[in-house]
């Protein structure tokens, strides 16, 4: 099989190209998402609850029930949702255009066949329309090219974001897809406890997000769009440095948004690069050693040494 391309691997994607397929599709892993949130015992941050890239697609990882484990896998190439037990049975279901109320209800019949009684949290978090999953009939596309393109960026950007998380040795999470958010994440922390974070954050308990906030980090990761923004990768602080407004970072196409409080370098930059891996990790790195410079981060101990 012939080697992709930088272009193949790092697919366009305008964000308006696929509105109505990423708004249906957002919402459909949010249903998913919300078996781990309620099977997984409470890890700190919330990583318990996102999904996590696959060479098919996304996955939720195994889950505990009362028979055993399971998983749930979003498979991209196929289209089809999987759920597997450790009894060894498989249980799907096709990947077509279909309201989030139907969905739902097929997603929940799934769960019954697999003898799997979960309560699943009704309503979709992070978002301004908060209409409960079984009454959404108004998202209800699905574009598998769309989708496709879709995964295969999360398939490099994964790739990118956990080279740069080996270069850390103080506590960091795994890469992983948040589900509320729609982006995929890594963060990295500095051993330092962080004030309250002031929540507000639509449709989400502002204790939810005290706990994902509960530690001072530097975060980055990528974002598809949407709101009329295009696909981005980003980088911030928490708490928040005013200072890093007037940083310098790498490349030249990256720059500090004050209406988002963080860097963002365009996803077409990185893909219309010579070396797209290259420039992103570029990108990670300098808006990281910004950051930790800032905030004073004992950085001999946290990094590890190039080898």
């Amino acid at each position: 099989m012939p080697i992709p391309t930088p272009a193949e691997r790092w697919p366009a994607l305008p964000a308006d190209s696929w509105t109505d397929t990423r708004l249906t599709l957002h919402r459909w892993t949010q249903v998913v998402g919300k078996t781990r949130l309620a099977l997984c015992p409470m890890l700190n941050h919330w990583w318990q609850v996102p999904l996590y890239v696959t060479p098919r697609g996304l996955s939720t990882g195994p889950m505990p029930y009362a028979a055993g484990s399971c998983e749930v896998v979003f498979d991209f190439q196929q289209h089809q949702l999987r759920l597997h037990t450790s009894a060894g049975g498989t249980h799907q279901l096709a990947l077509t255009p279909c309201s989030v109320a139907d969905f739902y209800q097929q997603y929940r019949s799934l769960l019954r066949e697999a003898g799997i009684d979960v309560r699943l949290w009704p309503v979709p978090v992070e978002v301004e329309d908060a209409t409960p999953f079984a009454e959404d009939r108004h998202h209800c596309a699905y574009d598998a090219a769309a989708v496709g393109r879709f995964w295969q960026v999360l398939l490099q950007a994964d790739h990118v974001l956990n080279e740069f998380r080996s270069r850390f040795t103080g506590k960091c999470s795994p890469v992983h897809f948040f589900w509320g958010s729609f982006d995929l994440a890594v963060t990295r922390f500095s051993g330092r406890p962080a004030p309250p974070h002031p929540g507000g954050l639509p449709n989400l308990a502002d204790w939810v997000t005290r706990e994902s906030y509960s530690a001072e980090m530097s975060s980055a990761g990528w974002w598809p769009g949407g709101n009329g923004q295009e696909a981005a990768f980003y980088s911030y602080a928490y708490p928040g440095l005013p200072e890093l407004a007037q940083a310098r970072i790498q490349p030249a196409e990256a720059y500090y948004s004050t209406e988002m409080g963080e860097f963002l370098l365009p996803y077409e930059a990185v893909r219309s690069a010579a070396n797209p891996d290259a420039r992103l990790l570029e990108f990670l790195q300098s808006s990281y050693e910004a950051a930790a410079q800032l905030a004073g981060w004992d950085r001999a101990a946290l990094e590890r040494a190039a080898i």
